[in-house]
């Protein structure tokens, strides 16, 4: 018998992620647009979080084309008002919030002598300070309604490190411990918060901030080359996991920080 055919997200969607309320930050772009697409294809209401108000409107006009209900919120992830507002605005207009993947995330390179104090501070604002403002919103609201899933996009050199990246991974090291903190903190009130770490993937990031003369083409070579599986992950690949962790097929999974690197943290 032929095959049958083979749809990215069918297999998620028949894990019960459809009809969910669901709030992304840095939704336009990356990863985020990827994870965004995929739950879209469940059905969910979106609550798109980003700071391109031309690429957030591209963002939600191709949602509101599949017949999603979705809301485009501009803001800053560091402005913990911001978190509450949005958090707030979710649960006025859709009555809850079920998930929250927490995408958004900067990257700044150099050694620790070549960090200036605002690149540090930058980086964590973004990647950590924004990852806390959006969780404890969101905890609050979940709570109240018997629970619910985040998943917070980390890094595999949060967990073994990588040189020239001292800033982003400590930052991303940090989203992981707060992801376990807050995994033990909130398990009996049902709500699983789990970190997905990344590695190289095909996106504007990995190419960004480059100080030293280098070509895109050699960038990716280098990052191809660290990877036993011999290349880059899609974005798609990272939203695929992304979605399981907040189904209810995941919900006894709460505290994890998953690799997702075609092998380079088993090195």
């Amino acid at each position: 018998m032929p095959a049958k055919p083979h749809h990215f997200y069918r297999e998620i969607d028949m894990i019960a992620c459809s009809k969910k309320v669901v709030v992304i930050t840095g939704a336009t772009s990356g990863i985020g647009e990827a994870v965004v697409e995929g739950f879209a294809a469940t059905g969910a209401s979106l609550v798109l979080v980003g700071r391109d108000r031309e690429r957030g409107q591209r963002a939600l006009e191709s949602v509101q084309r599949l017949n999603c209900q979705a809301e485009l919120m501009l803001g800053d992830v560091a402005d913990s008002a911001f978190a509450d507002q949005v958090v707030n605005s979710s649960v006025e207009r859709f009555g809850k919030v079920d998930v929250l993947v927490n995408s958004a995330g900067i990257i700044r390179r150099g050694s620790a002598v070549d960090t200036t104090d605002d690149a540090w501070r930058q980086t964590f604002d973004a990647n950590v300070n924004g990852v806390f403002y959006f969780s404890r919103a969101a905890v609050k609201s979940m709570r109240k309604c018997g629970g619910g899933s985040i998943v917070n996009i980390a890094s595999n050199v949060g967990l073994v490190g990588c040189p020239g990246l001292v800033a982003y991974c400590a930052s991303k090291g940090a989203v992981i411990l707060l992801t376990r903190a807050m995994a033990l903190d909130h398990a009996k009130e049902q709500i699983s918060i789990n970190a997905v770490c990344p590695g190289a993937v095909d996106t504007p990031m990995l190419v960004s901030a480059h100080s030293n003369p280098v070509t895109i083409d050699e960038v990716l070579q280098r990052n191809v080359d660290s990877i036993p599986q011999g290349r880059l992950a899609t974005p798609k690949e990272i939203a695929s996991l992304t979605l399981f962790l907040a189904s209810e097929e995941a919900r006894h999974i709460t505290g994890v920080a998953v690799p997702i690197d075609g092998g380079f943290t088993a090195g």
